[in-house]
């Protein structure tokens, strides 16, 4: 079995997948893509990932991105690891419902704070649009608290790839201009996130 190659950056939701790669104990490398000074609109970065944007995982197969994408790949490539319920068509199907979520409405709310300028170029819609961040990121996770988070984990007593992806966009709350404590079952699953020893392993790249 060929080693992966994980092009992150730190903070980004790409550390999402690389928690994942540690979950499954699977052999990989992270290469680190620094956003802040334009690598990902290189030549070089872009032959791998045309969209220019992290995650990217090169595997034997081809490169693969998207985060839910990657976060499936991970889960069956390695069964082993139990990071997905891969015989239950209806949790699994959940499971997808809560990253697809995370990955459409969350992370969009999110981006308009510091890529606002993806949507538009005046100054002024800009401004308007990073206004709106902390209102959009609170009703995001207010679905996710009410009707996401039914046990100690996402699939209730069940660990998941949600689980990863859930405590990555969580930790974005801070800089969105919003208390994770007004969620206080988002802010306990944070909490219980921050003790596997793979969120610790990811947060030191």
């Amino acid at each position: 079995m060929s080693e992966l190659m994980l092009y992150a950056t730190p903070g980004t939701c790409a550390m999402t997948v690389h928690i994942a790669l540690l979950e499954a104990n699977a052999g990989h490398q992270v290469h680190k893509v620094n956003l802040a000074g334009g690598e990902q609109r290189t030549p070089e970065y872009l032959a791998i990932n045309p969209k220019g944007r992290v995650p990217a995982l090169v595997t034997e197969h081809g490169v693969l991105t998207e985060t839910p994408a990657l976060l499936l790949y991970v889960a069956q490539r390695f069964p082993e690891a139990h990071l997905a319920p891969l015989n239950d068509p209806f949790l699994l199907a959940r499971m997808q419902e809560v990253n697809s979520f995370l990955a459409s409405t969350v992370h969009v709310s999110h981006a308009h704070r510091p890529r606002a300028s993806r949507w538009a170029d005046d100054a002024d819609a800009i401004k308007a649009m990073q206004q709106k961040v902390p209102q959009n990121m609170r009703e995001g996770f207010a679905q996710i608290e009410e009707h996401y988070l039914t046990g100690p984990w996402v699939l209730g007593e069940r660990f998941s790839v949600a689980d990863i992806y859930l405590f990555v966009v969580a930790g974005w709350l801070e800089s969105d201009g919003v208390d994770i404590a007004e969620f206080p079952r988002v802010a306990e699953h944070f909490a219980r996130m921050q003790q596997r020893p793979s969120v610790a392993a990811a947060q030191t790249l």
